[in-house]
């Protein structure tokens, strides 16, 4: 070797041994800044995890504990409310988050066209979605009610049937499917935000080499806007994979048992449509004091969560790695 070149300190002389001190205390204190975020994960996320583990493989109705093995797992394949619930909270996931993502994404392109009255016209699209759930449940099931509602009413006079939302089995869904598409300010606003910030030159390029309108949306916006796409899209389906008060409200409000006190509700009115996988997980853990079982379902909850979220994530980058190529 010649002379003046550098020399690294071999393991275990007094040059490596610095060294590694030095990486040493560098993990700790990388630790050490971590570990609020590392308690609270393992308190918070870890812990409940396990137990939820734990407790379904047992009968647990808080007061007693009894080891069961797999036998809520062999009972939920034979649970047919269990599986209407998923069939029907799959259903919002395969057509509510799709339309609330591309009904989003078309307001927000309309809005960024608009010259004049586009900051009001924004705050109106924004609105419905600040409205509480429960509210605007209640107030959409009494505007498309058949005896009542000034929906029906209109379009009655003007020769245009309409189907009885909410108390018929085969649309109470897409009732709540218009429900979702009301108030799709927050998507809207997310959406906006990203094409606001798509660069104006590259559509100016894309211009003077001869793309229409259609070629600019497909190879500059989506791409741009894709990682914007997938967080709504990933949100989305968590979201409705835990959709609850909607469904709940309007079964109530549409059967006539919500202003009777003391009347003990089975949620999925009309005839197990609005009946969705957090409302029997809740009325086996809360309702009948089923816990294990009712772990049983979280887990599927959770399993399905992350299924689809490993899915939507990969089909976004292979987008987003095509557009790139």
């Amino acid at each position: 070797m010649a002379s003046g070149s550098l020399r690294l300190p071999l393991p275990g002389t007094r040059g490596g041994t610095a060294s590694a001190r030095a990486r040493r205390r560098r993990r700790l204190r990388t630790l050490a800044f971590l570990s609020p975020w590392l308690a609270g994960f393992g308190l918070f996320f870890v812990y409940p995890l396990a137990a939820t583990v734990y407790f379904s493989f047992t009968r647990y109705n808080l007061f007693t504990l009894e080891y069961v093995g797999l036998d809520n797992y062999t009972y939920l394949l034979h649970d047919r409310d269990a599986w209407t619930a998923m069939r029907n909270t799959l259903w919002l996931v395969a057509v509510l988050v799709p339309l609330r993502v591309l009904f989003g994404l078309g307001v927000a392109q309309l809005l960024t066209r608009i010259k004049r009255g586009a900051g009001v016209l924004r705050s109106i699209l924004y609105l419905p979605y600040l409205v509480p759930p429960v509210s605007a449940t209640v107030a959409f099931v009494f505007l498309l009610n058949p005896g009542t509602g000034p929906f029906q009413t209109v379009a009655a006079r003007l020769g245009i049937p309409l189907p009885d939302f909410f108390n018929d089995a085969a649309w109470a869904k897409p009732g709540l499917t218009l429900l979702g598409l009301w108030a799709v300010g927050d998507v809207m606003i997310i959406m906006l935000a990203a094409l606001l910030n798509v660069p104006a030159s590259l559509y100016e390029a894309a211009a003077i080499d001869g793309a229409g309108a259609w070629a600019r949306f497909r190879h500059i916006t989506l791409p741009t806007v894709s990682p914007v796409l997938a967080f709504s899209a990933v949100t989305g389906v968590i979201e409705t994979l835990q959709y609850f008060t909607q469904p709940m409200v309007a079964g109530k409000v549409a059967s006539g048992r919500a202003d009777l006190p003391g009347v003990q509700y089975s949620p999925g009115y009309p005839d197990g449509s609005t009946l969705t996988f957090p409302q029997w997980l809740y009325d086996q853990g809360f309702r009948q004091f089923n816990m294990g079982y009712a772990c049983v379902l979280a887990l599927v909850m959770f399993a399905t969560a992350m299924a689809f979220t490993v899915f939507l994530l990969r089909r976004f980058r292979a987008f987003a790695g095509e557009e790139a190529q």
